[in-house]
C-alpha cells in the first residue's frame, strides 16, 4: 500500500460506512479494511432482538454483502485482529504477523463486553455482543427454564423481554434505582421497570450481584448482596461495555475509556477514530465522551470521510437512540440524565404513548417518547 492509502481497522458498521463514504465522495487511492471477526459487516441491534427471539436468521444482519465491499475496490481482510500500531512509522501489526503500512488510519475497534471478575468460566454465563453469541445465547435459552439478566440497561432489558417471549421465567437485576436509569431518568425508568413487571419479569432494581452458585461447573444461582440468593439456569451478563484499544496502548494515542479524539474525531497525526470506540469533545451534553448507538456510528463514519477529503467542519452530533421492548417503542433524543426536570409535552402516562422534555437548569437537554414514533421527531425540531 502507499502513503496515499487509507487503513481501516475494525469491520464494524462504522468501519464498513467510512469505506463507503470515502467512495462516494471520489477517495480513488487503495483503501484496506481488516476486521477481527470472521462476518462481513453487520448489524448489531437486531441480535438482542430478531436473532435472539429466532424471527431472522443470523445472516439477515449482515449490511455490506462481498458483491456491496467488492463494488467499493476495497481489500478486505476478515478474521484477523490488530494487535499493535507504530504511529511514528504509520504501520499496524496484524496478528498473524504481517506489518499494513498505512496514510490514513482510521480505528473503528468498536467495544468488548463487560463482565464480572467472577464466573465467566461456568456453563451457563453468556454475554452478547457478536453474532455467535446471539446464536449461543438463544440456543441455550431454547433449554432452559430460567434467566437472570444482570445489567437493566438497553441490551438487558431487550434480552429480557425476548426472552420472556419466548416463556422463560427472567430476574432482571441492576444496582441503580430503575432500569434504563441513566439513559431515560428517574421517572420513565420507574415506568420501564413496570412494563417489565407487567410482563411478568422480577426486576430487582437497587441490587448488587456478589457472586455465583454452581453445580458441576455450571451456574445454579446468582448471590445478591444481604445474602439472597436468585435459583437460575442461566445468566447473561450485560453490565456495559469497554472500548477495545488494547492493542494500541503504548502507541502514543491518548487512551481514556476510548480513544481520546479533537472536534473533528483525529486521534493523532493521520488517525482517525469512528464509532463506539472514540472519545470526543461531543458528549451529550457537551462535556465530551462516547456515543454508543447505531445512529453515530453511520454519522461520524460519513463525517469522517469527509474530513479525510478536506472538510474542516467540527463533529456535532445529537445523541439518538431507540429501544424495542414488548409492544413498546422507546425513543431519545439528546441525553435524558437521571436528575432532570421532566415535562409532559404530549400523551398521557396511563395510556403509555407520550413524549416528555428533558431539562437541567431551566435548557432542554432531551427527549424521551412513549410508542409516539411519528411525532417525537417534530418535538426535536421545536425543542433541541
Amino acid at each position: 500500500m502507499s502513503a496515499a492509502d487509507v487503513l481501516v481497522i475494525g469491520g464494524s458498521v462504522s468501519g464498513a460506512t467510512t469505506v463507503e463514504a470515502l467512495r462516494q465522495r471520489g477517495f480513488t487511492g487503495g483503501i484496506r479494511l481488516v476486521g477481527d471477526e470472521p462476518h462481513l459487516p453487520y448489524d448489531r441491534p437486531p441480535l438482542s432482538k430478531k436473532v435472539l427471539s429466532g424471527a431472522w436468521a443470523p445472516e439477515r444482519v449482515t449490511l455490506f454483502d462481498a458483491r456491496r465491499l467488492e463494488a467499493l475496490g476495497a481489500d478486505v481482510t476478515l478474521g484477523v485482529a490488530a494487535t499493535r500500531l507504530h504511529a511514528r512509522n504509520r504501520v499496524v501489526t496484524l496478528a498473524d504477523g504481517r506489518l499494513v503500512p498505512y496514510g490514513t488510519l482510521v480505528i473503528a475497534t468498536g467495544l468488548r463486553a463487560r463482565t464480572l471478575p467472577f464466573g465467566r468460566d461456568l456453563a451457563g454465563v453468556h454475554t452478547l455482543r457478536t453474532v455467535e453469541d446471539s446464536v449461543r445465547l438463544r440456543e441455550a435459552l431454547l433449554r432452559a427454564g430460567t434467566l437472570t439478566v444482570i445489567g437493566a440497561g438497553v441490551l438487558g432489558c431487550e434480552i429480557a423481554s425476548t426472552a420472556r417471549g419466548l416463556g422463560l421465567a427472567v430476574t432482571l437485576v441492576d444496582p441503580n434505582p430503575a432500569p434504563m436509569w441513566r439513559q431515560l431518568g428517574a421517572e420513565v425508568g420507574k415506568m420501564l421497570g413496570d412494563l417489565h413487571r407487567d410482563h411478568g419479569v422480577e426486576v430487582r432494581a437497587g441490587t448488587r450481584v456478589t457472586g455465583f452458585s454452581r453445580h458441576a461447573n455450571r451456574v445454579n444461582g446468582v448471590l445478591l448482596e444481604g445474602g439472597a440468593t436468585i435459583p437460575t439456569d442461566l445468566v447473561v451478563m450485560t453490565m456495559g461495555s469497554t472500548p477495545a484499544t488494547d492493542w494500541l496502548i503504548g502507541s502514543g494515542l491518548v487512551l481514556d475509556d476510548g480513544i481520546v479524539c479533537d472536534e473533528r474525531c483525529r486521534a493523532g497525526d493521520g488517525i482517525y477514530a469512528v464509532g463506539d470506540v472514540a472519545r470526543g469533545p461531543h458528549g451529550g451534553d457537551g462535556s465530551g465522551g462516547r456515543l454508543e448507538n447505531r445512529t453515530n456510528a453511520t454519522e461520524q463514519a460519513a463525517f469522517v470521510a469527509a474530513d479525510i477529503m478536506g472538510a474542516s467542519e467540527p463533529y456535532r452530533p445529537r445523541p439518538y437512540f431507540w429501544t424495542d421492548q414488548y409492544d413498546v417503542k422507546i425513543q431519545v433524543h439528546g441525553t435524558v440524565p437521571p436528575d432532570a426536570e421532566l415535562t409532559l409535552l404530549e400523551g398521557d402516562l396511563a395510556s403509555r404513548r407520550f413524549i416528555m422534555l428533558a431539562a437541567r437548569g431551566g435548557t432542554p437537554v432531551g427527549l424521551v417518547g412513549w410508542n409516539s414514533a411519528k411525532r417525537i421527531n417534530a418535538a426535536r425540531h421545536t425543542y433541541l
